[in-house]
């Protein structure tokens, strides 16, 4: 679905936007004239549009359940969609000149209904629910509970805790050791755990202890105030966590969490290729990006491969926006989708007489938020700057950064949430390459981008509303974001350095970037190809017929596991990127004379290997001393083998087999009154 074969409802919202320019630049496009009141007194034009079959924009997000309450009377929900231009564009201290800004959101918001769906893993909850917690704070909320959930009960601590008459649930004793899984799967491991005597009367009383007890449920929710006992718990679905001195909180975990039972569609935020990964080879490790990047302790290593556990991973991108071959790539939304709305938001905004655009890559949620109470509160987004909403920033790379200069973007500012600052690492390594391709090709890098961690709407503002120079493009370059990853990347650089004003062909970048070359040192080089063996990217070949190692620049990602492998420690890595042509096609980087065999003429090995060999074995080692024997240095396997067969002292050959003994000779020895024996050596 796209503005083209949308309608679109607007609505001014009791003439708080000025929207009638923008409605000029819709044309026919426009369901209606642009309304004041769509949600009050001018409902029935809604209800006209949905009853038309044409799928419909509504620019409307805070009444949206309003009208999809009424859509779905009229089984027409699934034509309806919505994006907000209130708060992210109307509501500005400069209204009359948002209406560039406001035709390209609307493009966005129809470019998002054309996305490749994310697929779905399905999960089952079956409200099996463990409440951990101290005292009566802990036992109210187990009691809450129990009206939609199983509860168990386990209290850190029982001091305060006066029991009910009628008790619903299991209580114990334990101290949460570990916690592992996720929603509808969750193992738990406690100490100190006991069962609570029924008897138990002026407060509750425990049998024996014991550590390590295990059990499994579908649901945790964690009072304790204790320091998490996972990973990334706020990405960790059917894990709630509250303090116990905040009733507030409690009550929306309380709420939260007794929705969760039945079953649920959890998006596979990441797909894995392991037939790209360049993570681990022969024992030996590689590239562990993805690994060092997740928050939440989804990837684990398996050797020479990784695993995705799906159930926790939290879709926050780090890994795909990290990994340097696309072997993780990231489907909330997928990268041709995300390069589209980046391409397609600026190049609207660019038509409609836009200028100097600022991308503001936020989350829904956080971002959303911050952008409203900018809007409401002060003086709004500035009408050049463009939001652009995703589920996590941090799925941000630096193609997608690269792309958003090439369409025109002045500036990008990424806001963060402060609470999740500790994940930030991943992102700051995209910007600093982004930074590095822009300096290296002569552009101005000095604020073009910003990484803002604050909830504060006056620095939001203060972020957008910096001044920087001219944009780096001259003119907009668009292109088909076709390919895996590597490919779509080197086409967004490629376009960055044709607007460069120096185009290097060499462009420095930081450590671990994931691309340049490695130099081989020739004099310690033995040719034996363990690096050929070891690249998972193809970036190095051999050549049966010589004695040679070839590279291919533009495949190699910067493992290192050539440089790990190679037995002589003769390879070395230089992040860059090569603009060349002659960076897409094969370079020797050593070869040598392949030896001869000095028997039947055939390539075997290099020549300096055989010297070497020779110098070292002939005449100082037993098995070679003779001149036949070092001249088996020289020949191939299958001469040698033969020539070692024919030699006089040759160990491979035994003595003449013994005559077989039969019937007629023991018969001829007793004529002749001989033992056997010494008639077979008379014989």
């Amino acid at each position: 679905m796209s503005a083209s074969s949308s309608r679109i409802l607007l609505c001014n919202c009791y003439k708080t936007m000025e929207l009638e320019k923008a409605a000029q630049g819709l044309s026919d496009q426009l369901q209606a004239p642009v309304c004041t009141e769509l949600c009050r007194g001018e409902l029935s034009v809604f209800e006209s549009a949905i009853n038309s079959g044409e799928p419909l924009l509504v620019a409307c997000t805070q009444e949206a359940p309003l009208f999809l309450e009424i859509a779905e009377e009229a089984d027409a929900d699934d034509l309806v969609h919505f994006t907000n231009i209130r708060e992210t564009a109307g509501w500005t201290k400069k209204g009359t000149a948002a209406t560039a800004k406001i035709l390209a959101l609307l493009e966005d918001a129809s470019l998002q209904e054309q996305a490749q769906p994310t697929p779905v893993k399905p999960i089952e909850s079956d409200g099996l629910c463990l409440v951990y917690g101290a005292g009566q704070a802990a036992l109210d909320a187990a009691l809450q509970l129990e009206e939609t959930l199983s509860v168990t009960l386990v209290l850190s601590s029982a001091h305060d805790i006066v029991l009910p008459s009628v008790l619903p649930f299991p209580i114990f004793q334990g101290k949460l050791k570990m916690l592992t899984g996720s929603l509808g799967g969750f193992q738990v491991t406690l100490d100190n755990y006991a069962p609570m005597l029924p008897s138990s009367r002026g407060k509750p009383e425990f049998l024996m202890p014991r550590d390590g007890a295990r059990s499994t449920c579908s649901l945790v929710v964690d009072l304790s105030g204790d320091t998490p006992p996972l990973t990334a718990p706020h990405r960790r679905d059917g894990y709630f966590r509250a303090d116990s001195s905040d009733p507030v909180r409690i009550a929306g975990v309380l709420r939260e969490a007794s929705e969760m039972v039945g079953e649920f569609e959890k998006p596979l935020y990441v797909s894995y290729r392991e037939d790209i990964c360049a993570h681990g080879h022969a024992g030996k490790t590689g590239c562990s990006k993805c690994l060092d990047a997740c928050p939440a302790g989804a990837i684990t290593s398996t050797g020479e491969k990784v695993a995705i556990d799906a159930g926790i991973c939290g879709g926050c991108g780090s890994c795909a926006a990290n990994c340097p071959t696309g072997a993780i790539t990231y489907q909330y939304p997928y990268r041709a989708d995300l390069l589209n709305r980046i391409q397609t938001l600026l190049a609207t905004y660019g038509a409609a007489g836009g200028k100097a655009p600022v991308l503001l890559v936020h989350s829904a949620d956080h971002g959303g938020a911050v952008i409203n109470a900018l809007a409401r509160f002060g003086d709004g987004l500035p009408a050049n700057v463009l939001p652009l909403s995703l589920h996590a920033v941090t799925a941000l790379g630096h193609d997608a950064m690269v792309t958003a200069f090439n369409s025109g973007a002045l500036r990008i500012v990424v806001l963060c949430d402060p609470e999740h600052r500790d994940e930030l690492a991943p992102l700051e390594v995209e910007a600093d390459l982004t930074r590095a391709l822009l300096a290296g090709m002569g552009h101005e890098s000095d604020g073009r981008i910003e990484i803002l961690t604050d909830s504060d709407p006056d620095a939001l503002a203060a972020a957008v509303g910096a001044a920087t120079g001219a944009r780096i493009v001259s003119e907009v370059h668009r292109f088909s974001p076709v390919g895996g990853k590597r490919d779509v990347a080197r086409m967004a650089i490629s376009a960055l350095h044709a607007a460069s004003p120096r185009a290097p062909e060499i462009v420095p970048l930081p450590e671990n970037a994931p691309y340049g070359r490695i130099t081989v040192a020739s004099d310690g080089c033995t040719l034996c190809l363990s690096c050929v063996s070891a690249c998972p990217a193809g970036a190095l070949s051999d050549n049966p017929d010589r004695p040679q190692v070839s590279f291919i620049e533009t495949a190699c990602v910067q493992c290192g596991l050539c440089q790990t492998t190679c037995p002589e420690r003769v390879i070395t890595l230089e992040p860059r990127f090569n603009t060349a042509e002659t960076a897409m096609r094969p370079v020797i980087l050593h070869e040598e004379e392949p030896a001869t065999c000095v028997s039947c003429g055939k390539p075997f090995g290099t020549r300096s290997t055989i010297e070497r060999i020779k110098s070292r074995l002939g005449g100082q080692h037993h098995m070679f001393k003779s001149e036949a024997q070092i001249r088996l240095i020289e020949m191939c396997d299958d001469c040698r083998i033969n020539a070692q067969w024919n030699m006089d002292d040759s160990l491979l050959r035994s003595g003449s087999r013994p005559r077989i003994r039969t019937t007629e000779d023991y018969r001829n020895a007793d004529k002749q009154g001989l033992s056997v024996d010494d008639f077979l050596k008379e014989d």
